[in-house]
């Protein structure tokens, strides 16, 4: 709104930033403030419903890198791409894991690679899908398996 804009505003004169606000980077935080992210660093400052305090600022890119779960148990791949040849984009089936480049499912190739099929003939079945793909197609399904099984027992 408005007076949230103005509030920001004389916040920042407040604080001392005196320079064009082309200058600053000025970020909507929720439904009620307004931060100012620093240039130099990952903190921020809020403007408006706690004028002057730092605030933390956690980029997605950080959040969807792989992460251990505890100590000795596997790790949680990256989100984003899990496995080399296996991508996941919000765009592409819903975000739905698939074969990189294409709109495979992930899970249709593991599956055809489970029941026999192997990984090099499946160009055959989908031109798209190379062995390789297949194999990190299987290998992301068994980390999947491992996972649930984990978790329900």
């Amino acid at each position: 709104s408005l007076q949230k804009i103005r509030r920001a505003l004389d916040t920042l004169e407040g604080i001392g930033e005196t320079r064009h606000l082309s200058e600053y980077r000025l970020v909507a935080q929720g439904r009620n403030s307004i931060v100012l992210l620093h240039e130099t660093s990952d903190g921020a400052v809020d403007l408006v419903e706690r004028p002057g305090q730092q605030v933390a600022v956690i980029k997605l890119g950080d959040v969807l890198q792989a992460f251990p779960l505890a100590a000795g148990e596997i790790e949680v791949p990256p989100l984003g791409q899990p496995r080399k040849r296996i991508s996941v984009n919000p765009a592409i089936r819903s975000g739905y894991p698939v074969i990189q480049g294409t709109r495979i499912a992930y899970d249709l190739v593991a599956s055809l690679v489970r029941d026999g099929v192997p990984p090099r003939e499946l160009k055959d079945y989908y031109p798209g899908v190379s062995a390789a793909a297949a194999r990190d197609a299987a290998s992301f399904a068994d980390y999947v398996d491992q996972a649930t099984n984990r978790r329900t027992s």
